[in-house]
């Protein structure tokens, strides 16, 4: 199949390889897949490259990638959106910290959903700004927010933002469209703009489910900040480019404002990639998506067969949330290196109990560690 090739990363100084270069351990943390980038992104990466000039190319101007996520978002969510709502940036993670410099002021708090992955819950101390954690709870066999949390800390003057990633990262939730309302709700009544993080919004996993982009529900009038790209879904992460879209044009000027001079231009290659993966690659990312399932139902039946472990079935993304605090040992990310894995610890995202997997790799790899963690 399409997915079951084994790439060597070895030489390619991939983040994810290099943590545990020379030892003995198969790397499953950082949240990049171990799937080759679909053919018509690398036919219309060669085809750029070679025209030979690789100059200053200002993303507003770049038509046919802005057009292209218009349509993605119209056929993928029913979101009709104008090419003028979209700012590009060179990552969300950029992005996110220009939100927290755009509507605070040094000594207000910035609300983070908990546990997140960790340069969302390093934002706001980098910007002079105080976190506060709205936990996350389990409630039939899935996670979702502590709401009555978010009611709680909301009300409080000094929290502008609140800063949410949907579909979860690590937990793989989808949120409702109930539950966006709870949150535009409580939101807009303690004046609170929300900033979500939606950039595996593309990877859902659960068919039961849809994902429903924060910037389309009506009762913002545009006063939010919805961050996509198409890195996590089609692997292009290492191009730098992602994209906030917002509708309000004040708001869009604040963020813009916020950014200019600090954050980079959203990369030319990356523009390229980002309008292939939305214009050629509808069949790959249908097959992605069955073969994520596959891996997940498979992770999901192995970690219930291992005691002490256990595991909720993500929704979405290729992440696994999965709560060690069974074993009885002291660090649950040192008891899965000793075995020979390399997942991302709980710890970094805001629980030592847990480690996250990705599985968005060949079932091989999978395999090969589940095997390892059975030893």
């Amino acid at each position: 199949m399409l997915f079951d090739q084994v790439i060597d990363r070895s030489a390619t100084y991939s983040y994810k390889w290099n943590k545990y270069e020379g030892q003995n351990i198969l790397p499953m943390w950082v949240a990049d897949t171990e799937f080759k980038c679909p053919q018509p992104i690398l036919d219309a990466l060669h085809q750029r490259v070679e025209h030979g000039l690789l100059g200053y190319t200002l993303p507003a101007h770049h038509k046919s990638a802005n057009q292209a996520i218009v349509n993605w978002l119209a056929k993928q969510y029913d979101w009709q959106i104008k090419a003028e709502w979209i700012v590009w940036t060179p990552g969300v993670v950029p992005a996110f910290n220009v939100a927290c410099k755009a509507l605070c002021q040094p000594g207000d708090k910035v609300m983070i959903q908990t546990p997140n992955y960790p340069p969302l819950l390093a934002a706001p101390k980098l910007n002079g700004l105080t976190r506060v954690d709205i936990g996350t709870v389990e409630e039939e066999g899935r996670w979702t927010l502590d709401f009555a949390e978010l009611e709680k800390q909301a009300a409080d003057p000094l929290c502008k933002l609140f800063i949410v990633c949907n579909p979860m990262n690590p937990v793989g939730s989808v949120l409702t469209a109930a539950e966006l309302k709870r949150i535009a709700d409580i939101c807009l009544k303690h004046n609170v703009t929300l900033c979500s993080d939606e950039i595996h919004c593309d990877l859902i996993l659960d068919e039961q489910v849809k994902h429903l982009p924060a910037g389309k529900l009506e009762q913002f009038k545009g006063q939010v900040i919805t961050l996509m790209a198409a890195s996590k879904t089609f692997n292009i992460a290492g191009l730098g480019a992602s994209f906030a879209i917002i509708e309000n044009a004040k708001l869009r000027q604040q963020f813009t404002s916020a950014a200019a001079g600090i954050v980079p231009w959203a990369n030319v290659l990356g523009l390229t990639a980002t309008e292939a993966a939305f214009t050629q690659c509808d069949d790959w990312h249908q097959q992605l998506l069955t073969y994520l399932r596959s891996n997940r139902d498979f992770l999901l039946s192995e970690i219930s067969q291992i005691d002490g472990l256990r595991m909720l079935s993500p929704q979405a993304t290729f992440l696994a949330w999965i709560d060690g605090s069974g074993l009885g040992v002291d660090s649950v990310q040192k008891y899965f290196e000793a075995k020979g894995l390399g997942p991302s610890p709980g710890s970094d995202f805001g629980d030592s109990r847990f480690v996250r997997i990705n599985f968005g790799c060949p079932l091989s790899q999978l395999k090969e560690a589940m095997a390892l963690l059975k030893k």
